[in-house]
C-alpha cells in the first residue's frame, strides 16, 4: 500500500523519496510486537485508500537525529493532509526524545521544499544519490592486497571509531556500563539486511563499507578509509570489491549516497562509473 503510493508520487513528481521501507520491514519483522513502544509510521486514509504517509527513521546511536520523510497523493494535496501528519510526527518526537530531527526533501520537490521552509527548520546538509551507470570498471590491480572480513558484534567499537572519523558520529556516552551501548551492532544490522565489512590489508584494518540488497537494488553505505591509509588506492579497491559483492548477490542496480561537500569521495565514485541522479536536502529542527 505504501509502496503503491510511493510509486505514484515519484511518477507524478519525478523526484526521489527516502522512506527506508525495506530497512524498516527488516527491523519490524525481527521485533517482538509486545516490545514495540514507539510509533514510526503515520498514515492518512480516505476510506480504504492510503493518501498520505510520513515516517520516522532512526539510524546510529541514541543521540543521532530522527530522519523524517513523507508524501501525499497528488490528487489530495493542499487539503491539510501533510500538515495533519506532520503534527502527529512532531508530537511523537517531543514525547520520545530531546534529540533533533532532520526533515528530508528532494531538491526538485517544490511541495516538500515549501513545506519544510514553513516549519522554520534550518539547512543542515545535502546528499547526492548516485547510480552505477556502467559495468564494473576494469582497472587492474585495484583489489590486490585488499580483503573483506564480515564484521561481528565484537567489532562494534571499531565501527563506531571509524564512523566518528568519517562522519563525526560521536554520540555514544563513554561512561555507559555497556561499552557497546548506543553503537551499531553488525550482527543485528545483518538481520535487517545490512552487512558490514571491514577492509583489511596485510591483516590490518584499513577501512570499512556497509552493503545492502533490497528489492533488487544494491546499496553501498558508510564507506571510508582510515586517514593513515589514504592515498594508497584502498578506497577505490574497497568500492570495487563492494560492487563485486552486490553483483554476486544478483543486484540489478547499484546505488550510493554521498555528502555534496565530500569532493574527494564524489570524484572517486564518478571515476568508477557512478552518476548523480538526485539531490536530497536535510533540514534540522531542534
Amino acid at each position: 500500500m505504501i509502496n503503491r503510493l510511493q510509486e505514484r508520487c515519484i511518477r507524478e513528481d519525478q523526484s526521489t523519496l527516502k522512506l527506508e521501507l525495506d530497512y524498516k520491514v527488516g527491523v519490524y519483522s525481527r521485533t517482538d510486537c509486545a516490545g514495540i513502544r514507539q510509533i514510526n509510521e503515520f498514515m492518512y486514509f480516505d476510506g480504504h485508500d492510503l493518501i498520505g504517509y510520513m515516517g520516522i527513521c532512526e539510524f546510529g546511536g541514541p543521540d543521532t537525529p530522527f530522519e523524517v520523510n513523507g508524501m501525499v497523493h497528488p490528487e489530495y494535496r493542499r487539503q491539510g493532509v501533510f500538515g495533519t501528519l506532520s503534527r502527529l510526527v512532531m508530537a511523537e518526537w517531543k514525547h520520545r526524545s530531546p534529540k533533533s530531527m532532520l526533515l528530508l526533501s528532494d531538491r526538485k520537490s517544490e511541495a516538500g521544499q515549501t513545506f519544510i521552509q514553513g516549519t522554520g527548520a534550518s539547512y543542515h546538509h545535502s546528499e547526492y544519490e548516485m547510480y552505477l551507470r556502467v559495468d564494473r570498471p576494469e582497472i587492474h590491480n585495484d583489489l590486490e592486497g585488499i580483503t573483506f572480513r564480515k564484521a561481528t558484534n565484537a567489532d562494534a567499537r571499531e565501527i563506531h571509531r571509524q564512523n566518528a572519523i568519517y562522519f563525526g558520529d560521536e554520540s555514544r556516552d563513554e561512561e555507559t556500563n555497556d561499552p557497546r551501548e548506543g553503537m551499531i551492532l553488525p550482527e543485528e544490522e545483518e538481520k535487517r539486511g545490512m552487512t558490514i565489512y571491514l577492509a583489511e590489508a596485510e591483516k590490518q584494518v584499513v577501512g570499512k563499507v556497509h552493503i545492502q540488497l533490497s528489492s533488487g537494488i544494491g546499496g553501498i553505505y558508510g564507506l571510508g578509509v582510515l586517514p593513515e591509509h589514504r592515498g594508497k588506492g584502498f578506497g577505490r579497491a574497497t568500492l570495487l570489491k563492494a560492487i563485486d559483492k552486490l553483483k554476486e548477490a544478483s543486484a540489478g542496480d547499484i546505488m550510493l549516497q554521498v555528502a555534496v561537500e565530500n569532493a574527494n569521495a564524489l570524484r572517486l565514485y564518478q571515476s568508477c562509473g557512478f552518476v548523480e541522479t538526485s539531490t536530497m536536502d536535510y533540514y534540522e529542527l531542534k
